[in-house]
């Protein structure tokens, strides 16, 4: 069963017999065979099938659901089994919301890298709502994320803490300005991540604290995007001091300096609520709660 879904799996996602028969290093005859053969147990066809396409119909969405988290199961399943020879190795799947994936992880990973060479970790960024969806489908080892989740069936443990600023363009009419009130913010447009996303939950965890809430609100996908747009003058935003510790560095950027910030939000860390874990999953956590300061791992940085 476990190869009859892993075929399926790749012709949904490749779109086409043929592309997934050279992924999956088979003739495109068996592909088919093991399609109609998995058919067969279902009880039903599951695809859409025409010369230009192959498309999932409404029970194909059901297996393929279903089968992307028994294949997770499987794998983590043969793992814990691997694992008992004691050994650091083996697949790790990690997926992170933007800020601590972007700016903090690769940095851990490295970290990881030079201790545990034989554990293979892959990467996910995504926005914390999508992190916690994957992790709860059983298509993620872990997750890293930046605000709360609503998963009560997941395991949920905040691990670092994260300062967050209200950054400005580097020629900005509030910099030298004394006695700033955070109301006096409100006037200016506010550029913010989408909703499901953890800076987006800080930011307006920030309004509601000063009840108060800007006229003007962009949202943008990225903080890349978002950085630029503050350097370019748009707007002002609230980041995280790891997000922008370049730009400080470089002068492109200025934080505002209010009595009320910074900020602080929690990193978090989520699995599976089971008492089996992988060899390589337990040594990463470990990792994490050991350097609760990121500054252990990354390299000190000084912020205004």
């Amino acid at each position: 069963m476990e190869q009859l879904l892993l075929v399926f799996i790749t012709v949904v996602e490749k779109e086409n017999f043929t592309r997934a028969a050279d992924e999956l290093h088979m003739t495109q005859p068996a592909v088919s065979q093991h399609i109609q053969q998995l058919e067969q147990t279902i009880g039903t066809r599951l695809l859409d099938r025409s010369n230009k396409f192959v498309r999932l119909n409404k029970a194909g969405e059901i297996v393929y659901h279903h089968a992307k988290e028994i294949l997770g199961i499987y794998t983590r399943m043969q793992c814990l089994v691997d694992d008992l020879m004691n050994h650091a190795i083996g697949n790790l799947s990690i997926g992170a919301s933007y800020t601590y994936g972007e700016y903090i992880l690769p940095h851990v990973i490295a970290y990881m890298n030079e201790r545990y060479p034989l554990i293979k970790p892959t990467i996910t960024i995504a926005n914390t709502k999508e992190i916690e969806e994957l992790v709860a489908g059983h298509q993620l080892d872990i997750g890293i994320i930046e605000g709360g989740i609503t998963h009560k069936d997941l395991y949920f443990e905040a691990f670092a803490e994260d300062s967050m600023f209200i950054v400005v363009s580097a020629n900005h009419r509030f910099i030298n300005e004394k006695d700033l009130q955070f109301s006096r913010l409100m006037e200016e447009t506010w550029i913010a991540r989408e909703e499901g996303s953890g800076t987006r939950e800080a930011i307006e965890k920030l309004f509601s604290e000063f009840q108060l809430r800007p006229e003007k609100i962009m949202e943008f996908g990225s903080t890349q995007i978002i950085k630029e747009a503050v350097e370019a003058g748009l707007g002002i935003s609230l980041l995280s001091q790891w997000a922008v510790r370049k730009e400080l560095a470089l002068g492109t950027l200025q934080i505002l300096q209010l009595p009320e910030l910074p900020f602080l939000r929690q990193f978090s860390f989520i699995t599976q609520k089971t008492p089996f874990k992988t060899k390589a999953s337990e040594i990463f956590i470990e990792v994490l709660r050991k350097n609760k300061k990121i500054s252990n791992i990354m390299n000190d940085i000084t912020l205004p």
